[in-house]
């Protein structure tokens, strides 16, 4: 009888590409994909580990499961992915509803783990490589309008807060010849989008081919026919400006970058690892723009890392205010045992400073995003419709070339079309429009 598999993804891109390919090795060993966990006779957690909340979750969602386990007998739970990597076999004293655990570098060896838990065998498959990127496994793609590509896994940066290097191991990315393979692949089935996923994406290097990122993107550009590209995540020091060339000059090359800098002040940039200044990351921001007129820009901020004073936070505020993202990922610092700041450094701002600092972040971050969106309203955005809006099925949810969330009404219009659309109103996450009528503008 075919054993039914739900796989539930939190966390990042990289981890939803990955259960992407995890699909498709366990269907090709005959299990059947299911939605829902109530169906399942295997319930996997694929996890990120990036943030204390997000672990949080995963051990809240696991105790969800035992009551699931009480009604289905025989149920096998396995947690996947950066969590295990992390805490090891220290996960199962954590939950003991699992029965088998894999970091992101064993996802071949889960037929062999599954079958061993159906038999009562738990296991643990945890070793990190130097050389595994999953780039010979075609994806079982979750959607057929955008897709994810992963070029490069893994990071050699070791910033001080940071658990990437431990749960995904040192950087190696795919040969240029493969991913452009996969391109082609993905433009013959018709898809509109695509992402190229690397946890320092713009590290990617291909000695053989003596590529770096700037010419992999130019090659996938040119590859990808009228597919949209898009790249995550960037790391500052790695942005050059043969890669801005390639935005500016590749018209299906998204004008959107997101540059995390975590914090404004050259100080804390210092305590924690991140290799540039806050001058060198303005630069960085003056090259892109210059380069590409009305780019979209996103980043990730940290408040209350280790030491950081009033100074430092109002340094954070200015450097936002002084380069007006367009949107960013902010969150307050937890510790993540094993990283160079829980083994080296103090974590000395108290919790309700952290919240403090965050919510001014926020509140400014979106004061600026309100105002960016609203200077949207009367323009004409190129929007790739992606799925019916959660608001009605009379309309549409699709993103603008600046990665702007963008609902409009469907007239005759499908996921996949691309549509004018004129802005007539905005929140601060959302533009909100009408089909640009035949003749208009």
């Amino acid at each position: 009888m075919t054993k039914k598999v739900s796989i539930r993804t939190f966390g990042c891109q990289m981890n939803q590409a990955d259960t992407e390919i995890i699909s498709s090795l366990l269907t090709a060993e005959g299990y059947c994909l299911v939605a829902e966990e109530d169906d399942a006779d295997l319930v996997m957690l694929n996890t990120c580990a990036v943030r204390e909340n997000a672990v949080e979750k995963i051990m809240h969602h696991l105790d969800s499961l035992k009551g699931l386990r009480r009604r289905r007998r025989g149920l096998v739970v396995g947690v996947i992915g950066c969590v295990p990597q992390y805490y090891r076999e220290e996960m199962f004293q954590k939950s003991g509803v699992i029965d088998f655990i894999a970091g992101p570098d064993s996802y071949r060896k889960l037929p062999e783990l599954i079958r061993n838990a159906f038999q009562g065998i738990r296991g643990a498959e945890l070793f990190l490589t130097q050389s595994e990127t999953y780039g010979d496994i075609e994806p079982m793609r979750s959607g057929s309008i955008s897709a994810f590509i992963p070029v490069m896994r893994g990071c050699n940066n070791m910033c001080a807060f940071c658990v990437v290097p431990f749960t995904r191991g040192r950087e190696r990315s795919r040969s240029l010849q493969s991913v452009l393979d996969e391109v082609r692949r993905l433009e013959g089935q018709g898809y509109r989008e695509l992402t190229l996923l690397g946890q320092n994406v713009n590290s990617y290097r291909d000695d053989e081919a003596g590529a770096d990122f700037a010419l992999l993107l130019d090659e996938v550009s040119k590859a990808a026919g009228e597919m949209r590209v898009r790249f995550t995540t960037s790391h500052p020091k790695d942005i050059s400006e043969d890669l801005v060339n390639v935005v500016a000059q590749r018209e299906n090359v998204c004008n959107a970058i997101h540059l995390p800098v975590q914090s404004g002040s050259s100080r804390m940039l210092e305590v924690m690892h991140r290799g540039h200044t806050r001058r060198e990351y303005l630069d960085k921001i003056a090259m892109i723009r210059s380069a590409v007129p009305g780019v979209a820009l996103s980043t990730d901020l940290i408040a209350g890392f280790c030491g950081e004073t009033e100074e430092d936070h109002l340094q954070t505020l200015s450097l936002m205010e002084e380069v007006r993202f367009d949107y960013a990922y902010m969150f307050y610092y937890s510790v993540r045992p094993g990283t160079y700041a829980a083994r080296h450094l103090t974590d000395d701002v108290a919790l309700e400073e952290k919240k403090r600092r965050l919510q001014e972040i926020i509140d400014l971050q979106s004061g600026i995003s309100g105002e960016i969106f609203r200077n949207d309203v009367g323009s004409v955005q190129e929007v790739l419709a992606e799925s019916e809006s959660r608001r009605s099925s009379d309309m549409l949810m699709g993103r603008s070339d600046t990665n702007r969330v963008v609902v409009f009404d469907r007239q005759h219009y499908q996921p996949g079309d691309l549509v004018r659309v004129v802005i007539e109103s905005s929140t601060q996450a959302t533009l909100i429009g009408r089909c640009q009528d035949p003749g208009e503008g």
